[in-house]
């Protein structure tokens, strides 16, 4: 096993991915905002982290990740402090309570100077330099639009960003979002990647392994970027519903994702992974999805190799999704780390297919559209020859052997995932 990581280890440094040791596999675990949104509480949090030791750490869920509202304000150096409220043990406590439980901890930063620093001119530690030596207060540091630029070309620049990273790798934390990173999304023009190349370097010279995520919506003409500093990237904006009423999500915010994920595919790896975002599966009816397609969720999810991160709360998991989010076959998929592609997108109704290392093809059928519809795939668009056996991973059960391709009906918005494996040994095509 150990030879194995170290091989996965080998591949991402060729491939140019994060120079940081991690991302051998898409990492799986649970995030704070779906359920409390900007109101974590350690109470909250360490119920979460309890249910995910007692039900989901067999299944390899590990990460316990505190988004926005875990920080209140700043330390005399301009770095973050926990909220004494709602973290009155402060952060290093809590990381140590999930690290006896064999669990990992993540915190929430944002990229660029806050603005409360620069008004108080707050001096960096271990340098003669101050706030206002390392920032232009006139634009913006991120794409939310509440910090100032850091100019990394100023003396103290990188001695700030080093010294927040020396903090948080103190606490003991295994996983930073850093969010509304541009270029992409956001409500204002920011290219934080000098910020994302500072904090990945810094991160390393901590000494301590920490997965670093990008959030939100990143541009994909810059991943070259993201691949060689980051370990995970957010390829789309939030998935929560943020309008009247309490569902979740919906479907039509989960559609987008169909349409975005096939142009990262190829750019995800050992080293870096393309994130969907949280998976909204685990409240029942109040994920705002039919149950056929919270299983189109967890399809689209494995079959892109996304980090699987539940937005729901893991102490009342719904007992008809629980299965979604533990199946072995399925979550070996997103595990196996071979992004699929969809074979076309000219329908609603599509075939996505991976090339697994053992010679067969994982292939996930969809019907996107509003009405039943039949699904099938060729063998010569796979490609491949002869006869096939199939199996259904869902279901984990065999359903024979197909000599020319299989297909099904299915309702809305329903999917398949299959593994193909071809009965012939296959000559170069």
């Amino acid at each position: 096993m150990r030879f194995l990581v170290l091989l996965l280890a080998i591949s991402a440094l060729r491939a140019g991915a994060a120079e940081n040791g991690l991302g051998a596999r898409p990492y799986m675990g649970w995030d704070s905002w779906s359920f409390f949104r900007g109101k974590p509480t350690v109470a909250r949090i360490k119920a979460q982290a309890d249910a995910m030791a007692a039900r989901l750490k067999p299944y390899g869920y590990t990460y316990v990740n505190i988004d926005s509202g875990w920080f209140g304000s700043y330390d005399e150096y301009g770095r973050p402090k926990a909220d004494a409220a709602r973290f009155p043990e402060g952060v290093a406590a809590l990381a140590e309570y999930m690290h006896r439980r064999g669990l990992k901890l993540g915190i929430y930063l944002e990229p660029g100077l806050p603005k409360s620093v620069w008004d108080a001119n707050s001096p960096i530690l271990g340098t003669p330099y101050h706030a206002r030596d390392i920032a232009f207060a006139s634009q913006n540091g991120n794409t939310l639009g509440r910090a100032d630029r850091i100019e990394y070309a100023r003396p103290g620049a990188a001695e700030y960003v080093q010294s927040c990273a020396d903090l948080v790798a103190s606490w003991g934390i295994d996983f930073i979002r850093m969010d509304h990173v541009g270029p992409g999304g956001g409500r204002l023009p920011a290219d934080n990647r000098p910020d994302v190349q500072c904090w990945a370097a810094a991160l390393r010279k901590t000494g301590r392994p920490i997965w670093l995520e990008l959030s939100t919506s990143l541009d994909v003409r810059y991943v070259d970027s993201w691949k060689k500093y980051a370990n995970s990237w957010r390829i789309e904006n939030d998935i929560e519903w943020y309008g009247q009423g309490h569902p979740f999500t919906n479907w039509a915010r989960v559609a987008r994702r169909f349409d975005n994920v096939p142009k990262w595919a190829a750019h995800a790896g050992p080293g870096g992974w393309n994130n969907l975002d949280s998976l909204e599966i685990g409240n029942g009816a109040a994920d705002g999805l039919t149950p056929d397609e919270r299983r189109a969720c967890m399809t689209l999810w494995s079959i892109s190799c996304s980090p699987i991160s539940i937005g729901a709360d893991l102490t009342n998991l719904d007992k008809s999704d629980f299965p979604l989010l533990t199946n072995p076959e399925v979550l070996a998929v997103d595990q196996a780390g071979r992004p699929a592609q969809p074979l076309s997108q000219g329908s609603a109704q599509q075939v996505w297919r991976s090339r697994d290392a053992d010679g067969s093809f994982t292939v996930a059928l969809f019907n996107l559209g509003y009405a039943g519809a039949n699904v099938s795939v060729n063998w010569n668009e796979l490609p491949f020859r002869g006869p096939a056996s199939v199996r259904d991973l869902w279901s984990r059960a065999e359903l024979g052997v197909f000599n020319k391709g299989f297909g099904a009906t299915l309702n809305p918005h329903a999917s398949r995932l299959l593994k193909v494996t071809p009965l012939e040994k296959q000559r170069p095509r």
